[in-house]
């Protein structure tokens, strides 16, 4: 009988990242055409990421599903400012421009969770529910649930979002 190895276990200190956030984001192919469009949006996000973007601290991709292809990542940031600033800028800005104009048979999504504490999320165009959609009542993101940053802080100002609300009626 083969002596047993023990498991190796471990945990982190998180103590020097008191803001941290991490969020879990998805695309996913309703069409044809989404495959295409996902092929071409991964190029980007790996040059975006690539470019190390002050406060990310970790980018991980991840695979969700391959029929229909549903395409992740993961990444941890410094803070919730870094986050936004990042989002509000270049690539990212523009991507989502893009996508809200035209969302080129993809849906999006996204999870954010506070290590201070709460979570926000938002699902555009999913064709079923992921995430905590699966579990948690639906609210239209509007007004006070249109930002990230109102989500988590209850109704908080945010700085202004690449898309304004009223531009989305």
């Amino acid at each position: 009988m083969a002596a047993k190895t023990p498991i190796s276990r471990a945990t982190v200190d998180l103590q020097a990242f008191p803001d941290l956030i991490v969020v879990y984001l998805g695309m996913k192919a309703l069409s044809l055409r989404g495959i295409s469009t996902l092929a071409r949006g991964g190029k980007e996000i790996q040059a975006a990421v690539a470019a190390r973007p002050d406060g990310l601290l970790l980018h991980e991709t991840l695979l969700f599903s391959l029929a229909p292809l549903h395409l992740g990542m993961r990444q941890y940031w410094r803070d919730l400012d870094s986050l936004e600033r990042w989002t509000r800028e270049g690539v990212h800005k523009g991507w989502w421009i893009n996508f809200l104009k035209d969302p080129r048979g993809t849906a999006f999504w996204h999870e954010t969770y506070r290590m201070k504490g709460g979570f926000e999320a938002i699902y555009d165009g999913m064709d079923a529910p992921v995430g905590m959609l699966r579990f948690a009542p639906q609210v239209r993101a509007k007004g006070p649930m249109f930002s990230a940053r109102a989500r988590l802080e209850g109704g908080a100002p945010a700085p202004a979002a690449p898309v304004a609300e009223q531009d989305l009626a």
